[in-house]
């Protein structure tokens, strides 16, 4: 059974047909994470951390505009042994000419060390839906009497003081960021941490070592790399607010070390985080050495085409200079920016993740590509290029009643968990299955994706239910197969 110290988890409730303000039932979200902390007083406790998604709920009219209400549902349990619990209503901000912000909660839980069954269900109370059920195995370390470090918080706002908010935290008013992306409008990386017992030290100082490491490369940001001293106490409150604007698109490991008057290592910890920030650029390859075992595996005839075939993994600045080359038809300098951008992406396993990619460049020509179409440049064979295979596949190549259509499941995708892409033919000529709908971030998303399915045998539709004229029928099955 997977066990969790720290974690974060989407919940969905799904919406039925009750109507609120004469609309259909929204689709309640909320996200979810865990963090575990020390106090002197308390010793070992976790938060459940909550962020529920404003524009989700159903609202009621209230003075001067609307209000939303959910119940909370909180079990903590070894066994058969209830160890806490709570159950509690908590209203929304007020919802004022139909806007509406994303509200929080926090509740603390003082647990021992060890493994713990939580269950959270969560209930919108102007909708007849079913609380959704989110259960865990929760694994609760000691850092009662070790030197240690927290669990990292990241802020969407800091602030010094009020002591009566429940998310205040050793001087400061914390309200966590949930999210582990990190979009390019986001420059700054604000950290909170709690470094405990450095009192047990023969010393009055220790230090901290702030470092991120890009995940792709193993390669450290060296100058995002910092220092510190704190003077020893039994709990040392750190923040720190780290500019990311220069931080190009990746996974990256956010990492911090403690460390006593020796160097010796004493604690670490970690969080990990996604970032989007389209700056990267290729080196200049026109000055590049040339790898003559590099070059061999690249015929004269199929320059340009490896050379486009980089686009579908590609940044948005890598992209430009791919084309403006490939405009430009010198073969030299195309295989010289086909050798640099592996230089870039793979460092000195460059060779080896190009024949890599190279050879699946290959399997989706054969599978994908079209009479107008290499395979790359289809939306299946671009999908699979950027994520991988994936993890589990359905085709309906004929049906009485939908377009041809594929799904793909991927359990994975970086730090992404179960994963859709729907793909179809609705020329039913030539293989051209273009991606219809897919949960994936930065992909497209279409609600009405069944409707589109089934669009040969329906008319209209619904903005507030794309599917209200395309019921289940023979045939049409889509919905039920795929999940959702």
């Amino acid at each position: 059974m997977y066990m969790l110290r720290s974690f974060a988890i989407l919940v969905l409730l799904i919406a039925c047909s009750h109507t609120v303000l004469g609309q259909k039932d929204r689709k309640l979200t909320a996200y979810l994470q865990t963090k575990q902390y020390v106090s002197p007083d308390v010793g070992n406790f976790v938060e459940i951390q909550m962020q529920f998604v404003g524009h989700t709920l159903n609202y009621l009219p209230a003075e001067n505009g609307l209000i939303g209400e959910v119940a909370v549902f909180i079990d903590v349990a070894q066994g058969i042994n209830m160890i806490a619990s709570d159950a509690y209503r908590l209203q929304s901000p007020l919802m004022v000419d139909s806007i509406v912000d994303d509200f929080y909660d926090l509740k603390r839980f003082a647990l021992q060390p060890g493994i713990y069954d939580v269950v959270i269900k969560i209930q919108d109370l102007n909708s007849t839906s079913e609380p959704v059920s989110a259960n865990f195995k929760l694994e609760v370390e000691s850092f009662h009497d070790a030197i240690s470090i927290s669990d990292i918080i990241i802020a969407e706002s800091a602030v010094k003081g009020n002591e009566e908010s429940p998310l205040y935290k050793s001087g400061y008013t914390i309200l966590p960021r949930i999210s582990t992306f990190y979009p390019q409008e986001l420059s700054h990386l604000p950290a909170y941490f709690e470094v405990y017992n450095t009192q047990e030290l023969d010393d009055s100082i220790f230090g901290v070592k702030q470092t991120i490491i890009n995940t792709e490369t193993g390669k450290e940001m060296e100058s995002m790399t910092r220092f510190s001293k704190h003077s020893v106490a039994p709990v040392v409150p750190v923040f720190r607010e780290i500019n990311i604007a220069e931080l190009t698109t990746g996974k990256y490991i956010l990492n911090y070390v403690i460390f006593d008057k020796s160097m010796l290592e004493l604690s670490n910890q970690s969080y990990e985080f996604e970032r989007s920030n389209d700056i990267q650029v290729i080196e200049n390859y026109a000055e590049l050495m040339i790898d003559p075992a590099f070059q061999e595996s690249i015929h004269d005839d199929s320059v340009a085409f490896y050379l486009t075939s980089l686009i579908p993994i590609a940044k948005a600045t890598q992209v430009r200079a791919i084309i403006d080359e490939y405009k430009g038809k010198d073969k030299e300098r195309q295989r010289r920016l086909i050798q640099a951008f592996w230089k870039e992406t793979s460092g000195v396993n460059m060779y080896e993740a190009w024949i890599q990619y190279k050879s699946q460049v290959q399997k989706i020509q054969k599978m994908y590509a079209t009479t107008f179409q290499n395979g790359f440049e289809t939306d299946r064979g671009r999908v699979y290029l950027q994520y991988g295979p994936p993890s589990r596949t359905f085709d309906r190549e004929n049906s009485s009643s939908e377009y041809p259509w594929e799904s793909w499941e991927y359990n994975k995708i970086g730090v992404f968990s179960n994963k859709k892409f729907i793909f179809y033919n609705p020329t039913l000529i030539n293989n051209n299955y273009v991606l219809l709908h897919s949960d994936m971030l930065g992909e497209l998303k279409n609600p009405r994706w069944s409707y589109e399915l089934s669009k040969r045998n329906t008319v209209n539709g619904n903005v507030d239910d794309p599917n209200q004229f395309n019921p289940n029928s023979f045939g049409n099955n889509g919905r039920e197969i795929i999940g959702y």
